[in-house]
């Protein structure tokens, strides 16, 4: 039985009703369950920080259209791009994995932040450039203040023997 009855035919059939022709109660059933089966998995499948923003509805045509406007706002790129970093950066190589696999994992989280527009690479390599700028002013205005020991005779810490 055809699973995606319930996402292809733009309404819904007619109620059953006690003059419906046994065509029309088996179109209706197969059309309720492929809504019932469909928008469950649909849900299933979502990720669980979208969850609570998506709208109730009870048709899987109405929640295919509304994950559409959904997955094209501004929020949902930011909490996906969210949770692709949270998991690239907190996930660890744990041995249980071959490491070709986890490499292959890691390969694949960049290339989904990519197509999402987050190019890491030159977000990592404009960073470098701003901590060696930052670093580079920190260092020259950290030594003003200090006076120089040049010339001076300091006091030991240690007292030794003195001869």
């Amino acid at each position: 039985m055809a699973l995606d009855i319930a996402i292809l035919i733009n309404e819904e059939p007619a109620a059953i009703t006690n003059e419906s022709s046994e065509a029309e109660k088996a179109h209706y059933l197969a059309w309720e369950r492929s809504n019932r089966l469909g928008l469950n998995l649909m849900r299933m499948t979502m990720a669980d920080n979208i969850k609570p923003s998506m709208p109730k509805t009870e048709k899987a045509r109405e929640f295919m259209i509304k994950v559409k406007e959904c997955s094209q706002s501004d929020l949902a790129d930011k909490s996906i791009v969210g949770s692709l970093m949270g998991e690239l950066t907190t996930k660890r190589f744990d041995w249980s994995q071959p490491i070709h696999d986890h490499v292959t994992h890691m390969s694949n989280l960049a290339a989904k932040l990519k197509t999402l527009g987050m190019d890491e690479e030159g977000r990592l390599k404009k960073m470098k450039d701003q901590a060696v700028h930052f670093v580079s002013h920190d260092g020259a205005s950290s030594s003003k203040g200090k006076p120089s020991k040049k010339g001076k005779k300091g006091k030991s810490f240690f007292k030794g023997p003195e001869s």
